[in-house]
């Protein structure tokens, strides 16, 4: 049986993690201090997405991948010039915020329009993969509500592998509590994925693939279509870096609970 899917990565921009972040109240409220300057790199998260889906469309002829972004159009360009080399997908680009203080629910309004208006695109084949959590948006829910908002019910989250069957539908090696995973199985698409690290390693740069995708990149980064995430009705009362602080005790046979009581009561000092 033959069998196709139309693979829709959400995935970012985000400030490269090991430069020194500091946060401050800006004109426009929180942000990064010099964010602008700070070299960016594809959300790690949605780099495991990507490659994920990548995989998953060579494995199945007829199969395509988007990649679809929100971030300011300068730092864009500057990432698809890498990302473009690794494996083959369509940009769609939206110029705007990417910061880590933008509001998940706007963010994720913006998503779904782009995602509705692509041409050509088949529901019934549909996946939407992103990161189960962001180096920005760590909320854990911006993809959940690009799903909600598109109808898509059926939802996983912490995915590390998908494995599709003959009859089209897959299995879903999904991480819960305790270090464990749950297998589940979806009978067709559409679904939204929310992955973890997944299993497969950072594909190598490979410029012929770059050639082909810089094709469709620079025009869709060209016609990017600006959009204002107002952050409508959030308030942050404060930002600061978190305190460097290590107290070490150890302690021989003490039962879980007696543990989760003692940081519980640590964290109610803070």
């Amino acid at each position: 049986m033959s069998i196709s899917f139309q693979i829709v990565v959400c995935g970012s921009v985000v400030a490269d993690p090991l430069q020194t972040l500091e946060p401050v109240i800006g004109p426009t409220g929180p942000a990064l201090k010099n964010e602008m300057m700070l070299p960016a790199v594809l959300d790690p998260w949605a780099g495991h997405a990507l490659y994920e889906a990548a995989h998953l469309a060579r494995q199945h002829p007829g199969s395509k991948v988007w990649l679809v972004s929100l971030g300011p159009k300068a730092k864009l360009q500057q990432v698809m010039m890498t990302v473009a080399q690794k494996v083959p997908f369509d940009l769609v680009a939206l110029d705007g915020p990417a910061s880590g203080f933008t509001d998940s629910f706007e963010t994720a309004a913006a998503l779904a329009g782009a995602i509705g208006g692509i041409a050509g695109l088949d529901r019934a084949r549909l996946l939407l993969y992103g990161g189960w959590e962001s180096a920005s948006r760590g909320a854990g829910s911006t993809l959940q509500m690009v799903g909600e908002r598109l109808g898509i019910t059926e939802q996983f989250q912490g995915v590390d592998q998908v494995t599709v069957r003959d009859d089209g539908s897959f299995e879903v090696l999904e991480r819960i509590e305790g270090g464990r995973h749950q297998v589940s199985v979806c009978d067709a698409p559409p679904a939204v994925l929310g992955w973890a690290t997944g299993h497969l390693p950072e594909p190598r740069n490979n410029p012929q693939v770059g050639m082909v995708n810089m094709r469709t990149v620079m025009p869709s980064l060209q016609r990017a279509k600006a959009v204002a995430i107002s952050n409508t009705g959030l308030r942050f009362v404060s930002v600061n870096l978190p305190k460097q602080q290590r107290a070490t005790r150890i302690v021989k046979g003490m039962p879980a609970e007696e543990i989760a009581r003692e940081i519980v009561a640590w964290v109610g000092e803070e």
